[in-house]
C-alpha cells in the first residue's frame, strides 16, 4: 500500500510541477507593458482623456491598456493594447500599424485587423468620442 502511495505522491508533485512550468511558459509570452505616460492622457473612471496633439497622424499613443492611433487627419481610433496572438502589448504605432514587438504582429492602425505575423484576431476596438482639444476613449 505504501508503494502505491508513493506512485501517487510522485505524480501529484509532477502535475503541480508540469503546471508551474506551463504558467512560467505563458508569463513567459506576456511582456511587461513599456509604455509610457502620455502628455495630457487622464483618466476618469473608465473612460480617457488624450489630447489629439499627442496623436501623430499615421501614428499613434500606447496607454496603459490602449492603444489610439490617427490613421487619417482628424480620425481617432482606440484599441486595446493587448496583441491577440499570445497576449503581449503592443510595443509601436508607426506607418498605420500597429505593432507587437514580441512576435512581429502588426495590426492595421484604421480597424486593429491583422495585417502580418501570427496574430489572426483583430484587436479590440475601443469607443472613441471626440471632446474638443481630446478623444475621449471608453
Amino acid at each position: 500500500m505504501s508503494e502505491s502511495l508513493d506512485r501517487r505522491s510522485v505524480l501529484r508533485h509532477g502535475a503541480v510541477v508540469g503546471a508551474g512550468a506551463a504558467a512560467v511558459s505563458l508569463v513567459g509570452c506576456s511582456s511587461t507593458s513599456t509604455t509610457t505616460p502620455v502628455a495630457g492622457a487622464t483618466s476618469a473612471g473608465a473612460k480617457t482623456l488624450v489630447k489629439k496633439s499627442e496623436i501623430p497622424v499615421g501614428g499613434g499613443k500606447i496607454l496603459s491598456g490602449l492603444v489610439v492611433t490617427q490613421p487619417t487627419a482628424g480620425s481617432f481610433k482606440a484599441f486595446s493594447s493587448v496583441c491577440t496572438h499570445q497576449g503581449c502589448q503592443v510595443s509601436a504605432v508607426q506607418n498605420n500599424k500597429i505593432i507587437c514587438a514580441c512576435h512581429d504582429s502588426m495590426f492595421d492602425a484604421s480597424s486593429g485587423a491583422p495585417v502580418g505575423g501570427p496574430a489572426k484576431v483583430a484587436l479590440a476596438a475601443k469607443t472613441v468620442t471626440d471632446a474638443g482639444e481630446a478623444v475621449t476613449i471608453g
